[in-house]
């Protein structure tokens, strides 16, 4: 399940996204438009900061803008930078792997097997989706992947 601060920050990610170019956003405003809590918003753009994502300006004129663009911005990427990574299973996982402590065989393990499965459609969706398309889904009512499926 995707935690709450996840969906906050795939929130602030597409304002920022739907903002004019070049023009910073207050927090303020991303708080109040997307009904997100502004210190736990502050949080959110401090760790998407840390991770390149978004940049920060300070001043009157100051806000958030994306560092980069939306279309390269997958929503996979942004759940790992959030939630840690994307397997239910440690030993599916390929940036954090550990073998599950009470396996005896990952061959023959017929969870890891199911698992795998959930994993990788997993991956295939939220690596293949960028906050550009969530966007344009919006206008044609359908999400459009980056990557064919």
């Amino acid at each position: 399940m995707i935690s709450q601060k996840a969906k906050y920050a795939l929130r602030a990610l597409l304002a920022l996204a739907e903002a004019p170019e070049n023009e910073p956003v207050f927090i303020a405003d991303i708080a109040e438009t997307q009904a997100i809590p502004r210190k736990f918003l502050e949080q959110i753009l401090l760790d998407l900061k840390h991770q390149g994502l978004v940049v920060s300006r300070r001043g009157k004129a100051g806000g958030y803008l994306l560092l980069r663009s939306p279309e390269t911005i997958t929503f996979g990427e942004v759940m790992r930078i959030i939630e840690g990574p994307l397997a239910p299973l440690p030993c599916l996982s390929k940036m954090a792997y550990r073998k599950c402590e009470d396996c005896t065989d990952e061959k023959s393990c017929r969870i890891r097997r199911v698992f795998a499965g959930v994993a990788e459609a997993t991956r295939v969706v939220l690596d293949g989706t960028t906050i550009a398309d969530a966007i344009a889904s919006d206008k044609s009512g359908q999400v459009r992947r980056s990557i064919a499926s």
